[in-house]
C-alpha cells in the first residue's frame, strides 16, 4: 500500500489539472500560434510559467486504484499487476483465470 500522502498529492494534481487545463490550452494555443508577433508569444509564455506547476498534466502520476501503486500500472484496468493478480485468484474479475502450468 502507497503513503497516503502520496496518493493524496497525486490527486491534489489531478484536480489542478482539470482546474486549469482551458486557461492552459488557451495559452500555448497562444504561444504557439506563429501568426502572432513574438512579443505577444512570449508574453502568453510567461503567463504560462506563472501557473501553478502541479497544474501541469505532466505531473500527474498513474497510480493504482486499489492499492495506490505507482509502478507496473495497467492503463485499462487502472490498477497494478499485483492487485490484478490478487483480484483474479481471489474470482472477483468476471473472466480471468490465473495460470498455471
Amino acid at each position: 500500500m502507497a503513503k497516503k500522502s502520496s496518493v493524496e498529492r497525486n490527486d491534489k494534481r489531478k484536480r489542478l489539472a482539470e482546474k486549469f487545463a482551458s486557461k492552459r490550452a488557451a495559452l500555448l494555443a497562444i504561444a504557439n500560434d506563429k501568426s502572432l508577433t513574438n512579443e505577444e508569444r512570449f508574453k502568453a509564455r510567461l503567463k504560462l510559467s506563472e501557473l501553478p506547476r502541479n497544474s501541469s498534466p505532466h505531473r500527474v502520476r498513474n497510480r493504482c486504484g486499489v492499492s495506490g501503486r505507482p509502478r507496473g500500472y495497467y492503463r485499462k484496468l487502472n490498477m497494478s499487476r499485483i492487485a490484478l493478480r490478487e483480484l483474479a485468484s481471489k474470482g472477483l474479475i468476471p473472466g480471468m483465470v490465473k495460470s498455471s502450468w
